[in-house]
């Protein structure tokens, strides 16, 4: 079926086929049928799983330019000068594109395809916006990341989507002051208004972290927690999420580690779950407990607007969504015996259980994928009266 004449054509930009937060959030926001003509571009991505599969057929997707390896840039001045040419190239194949060149407004959905968009853009008059997913922060985006949104990303925006507070107050000092800036918290597969609440009859059973595996993301600190609470009970920890960006030696430490703590026989390693809904109905106690702040937390939002009992990590976006003892628990990060107690007092309080769990599911500000969409099209319109297209 073709897209009505007149809808604006948005080219979203994004560097691998991994399955990444930023990823299933663009296609999560595109399965919404958003009221534009979307089109996705990426660098070859080469044989093997790839995210982009899920993405709805009706939108087009464009392989140009050379591969864009993932994670933050290391490795001492030779790689700098590597990663660099490779964004260089990148920016070259993007700028020829015919659908860079047909396209009404540029969306770079990560930080490496805002590098190489915004020196696609920068000498043309293509209206560019930047998804802010992770902070402005050398410890995010690694220090050649980080000089390059600052330096070259930012300052040619001419809008950018944050989906926190704490992000775009990481950014305002890189914007022109004519930007525009909005805070768009990540299409999340929220189902609003229908969660499935935790009885305050029910024991607690199973204590759960959806997130890639990723030492950053807090399984490591999350399993020395659980086994210091629950250790011997009959009560289950669950893992969901995928091992990509080489992350599949920590999967093993972890399992290693829950044997040495005597409850491997408690954890289960799910991997990727694509009926993420379902899952999180079995669970009693979600977890957010990130080792370092959370730009935003997609996690959180999926957990409230399921109605679990969340305990999370008590800095970052995270912050801006659950608010201590009214709906979930905010625990001071990187402290496993904090967590522990935590824990302990939500096993020995079922009506706290019941009543963070019916809090959690009415947290205002909740957003399924299409208002999310809505959102992001205001910003689009915005940009381009801004820039008078």
């Amino acid at each position: 079926m073709s897209e009505p004449k007149g809808r604006v054509r948005v080219l979203h930009l994004d560097h691998t086929g991994a399955s990444g937060g930023a990823e299933l959030a663009l296609i999560r926001m595109l399965e919404a049928r958003p009221d534009w003509t979307a089109v996705l571009q990426t660098p070859p991505l080469g044989s093997g799983p790839n995210v982009w599969d899920a993405m709805p057929p009706r939108v087009p997707r464009r392989a140009v330019g050379i591969p864009q390896p993932a994670g933050a840039s290391s490795g001492g001045p030779l790689a700098a000068v590597g990663f660099g040419a490779r964004l260089a190239v990148q920016a070259i194949a993007v700028r020829g594109s015919a659908a860079f060149r047909s396209a009404d407004l540029v969306d770079a959905n990560t930080a490496r395809a805002a590098a190489y968009g915004a020196l696609a853009a920068r000498f043309s008059r293509a209206p560019f916006v930047v998804h802010l997913r992770d902070l402005v922060e050398p410890d995010a985006l690694g220090g050649a990341g980080h000089a390059l949104m600052t330096r070259v990303v930012l300052p040619r925006a001419d809008g950018v989507i944050a989906n926190s507070r704490a992000t775009l107050a990481s950014a305002r000092p890189f914007l022109r002051s004519d930007a525009v800036a909005e805070v768009v918290p990540s299409a999340s597969g929220l189902t609003v208004g229908a969660a499935l609440r935790v009885s305050a009859d029910a024991p607690l059973r199973t204590v759960g972290m959806l997130a890639r595996i990723d030492p950053w993301k807090g399984q490591g600190e999350l399993l020395e927690a659980f086994a210091r609470a629950f250790a011997g009970r009959d009560i289950r920890l669950q893992f969901a999420g995928g091992a990509p960006f080489g992350h599949e030696g920590y999967l093993e430490e972890l399992r290693r580690r829950a044997d040495e703590l005597d409850v491997g026989a408690q954890v289960d390693v799910l991997g990727h779950v694509d009926d993420v809904a379902r899952l999180l109905d079995t669970w009693d106690v979600a977890v957010q407990y990130s080792t370092r702040p959370e730009p935003l937390g997609q996690n959180v939002l999926q957990y409230l607007a399921a109605g679990r009992v969340v305990v999370a990590a008590g800095e970052g976006g995270p912050t801006e969504w659950v608010a201590d003892l009214e709906n979930g628990l905010l625990v001071p990060p990187r402290d496993v015996d904090a967590l522990a107690a935590a824990f302990t007092r939500l096993d020995e309080d079922p009506a706290l259980r019941a009543r963070l769990s019916g809090a959690a599911a009415s947290t205002p500000g909740l957003l399924d994928d299409l208002a999310v969409a809505r959102a992001h099209l205001e910003v689009y319109l915005r940009v381009l009266a801004a820039v008078g297209r």
